[in-house]
């Protein structure tokens, strides 16, 4: 029998409820919760699980004490199943788009604190000049965004690689450097100081991104350059926007791009403290996955995130006499 002929009984048998399950199980790891999320019963469900694993030929999870663990040929087949729902989601919504009269959808994933002027400037370009392509924006850091890429849930992302190896998985074009500022509300004892040291900021408390994002990474560098421990008094939060609110609530410190914190400086609603830091983080780029043409929407796009890379680059050497 063919290799093609072989797999032809399974491609018959696997359906997009299918997927679905497997996806649900995959974030779940228990059969009852992964038949609420695709809205079937639990035991419908169960059937179907056996089913997949009765055409694949080997088991998918280990059930034991602890719940449902996937097989090593479980972790393959769960991460097929996600992209190829993903794809076809991706595919279905296009085409429904496409019957309205629209012209298609592009999905960004964005780590939004380092490039708030940017990708705000490349989407009203190309929302303007494609007022009916719909466009869907995912993620807060790079880890989130480089996950999402991985996944095949965006066509793209502007963000950083997170770790070493994974420039064999994609490509990398770099963009822009960002300014890194420690900020705190403007009622904080500290600030309007004239001077203020990193260690004196260990007494207070701090905000500060997941340990898995660039940012935290250069951060904990930073106290370790300066012979100091990670604060004790601190808080982890991926979200920008919550980051934000807490420093405007009670009397913490964080560090966050000087883009992402400019209005609310001039708002005299945050101060930024006279404490360099942040010099050696890498720049954001775009990020893309290896041998895998873009699409024209999302081609589009990064033309125009080029162009306004280049834009911003030009004001901010203007503006520092360069």
């Amino acid at each position: 029998m063919s290799q093609n002929a072989a797999s032809i009984p399974l491609v018959n048998r696997l359906k997009f409820k299918h997927l679905a399950l497997l996806v649900a199980l995959d974030d779940a790891r228990n059969v009852h919760q992964a038949a609420d999320a695709i809205n079937v019963a639990q035991p419908s469900a169960s059937r179907m699980l056996g089913d997949i694993e009765e055409a694949l030929g080997f088991l998918l999870f280990e059930r034991n004490a602890r719940g449902m663990q996937p097989t090593p040929l479980g972790v393959v087949t769960l991460a097929y199943a996600r992209r190829a729902l993903a794809d076809l989601t991706r595919f279905a919504e296009d085409l429904d788009a496409k019957r309205k009269g629209g012209h298609g959808q592009l999905t960004v994933g964005a780590i939004m604190g380092a490039a708030p002027d940017l990708l705000a400037m490349a989407v009203a370009a190309l929302k303007t000049e494609r007022p009916l392509l719909h466009v869907c924006i995912l993620g807060e850091t790079s880890d989130q965004v480089v996950q999402l890429l991985h996944r095949r849930e965006v066509d793209l992302a502007l963000g950083r690689l997170t770790n070493p190896l994974q420039h064999n998985d994609f490509s990398f074009e770099p963009l822009a450097r960002e300014t890194l500022v420690l900020v705190v509300r403007a009622v904080h004892p500290v600030a309007g100081r004239a001077a203020v040291s990193l260690r004196e900021l260990m007494e207070w408390p701090w905000v500060a991104q997941p340990i898995t994002s660039p940012a935290r990474v250069l951060f904990e560098e930073e106290l370790a350059r300066a012979g100091l421990g990670t604060p004790a008094n601190l808080t982890e939060c991926a979200s920008i926007f919550a980051t934000l609110q807490l420093l405007e609530n009670y009397d913490a410190v964080a560090m966050l791009p000087e883009s992402v914190v400019r209005d609310h400086v001039r708002g005299k609603l945050l101060v930024a403290l006279p404490v360099e830091i942040g010099k050696s983080l890498a720049g954001f780029g775009i990020l893309t996955r290896k041998e895998e043409a873009l699409a024209e929407p999302a081609q589009r796009f990064v033309d125009l995130l080029r162009v306004y890379s280049h834009r911003l680059a030009t004001e901010d050497n203007l503006a520092v006499g360069v």
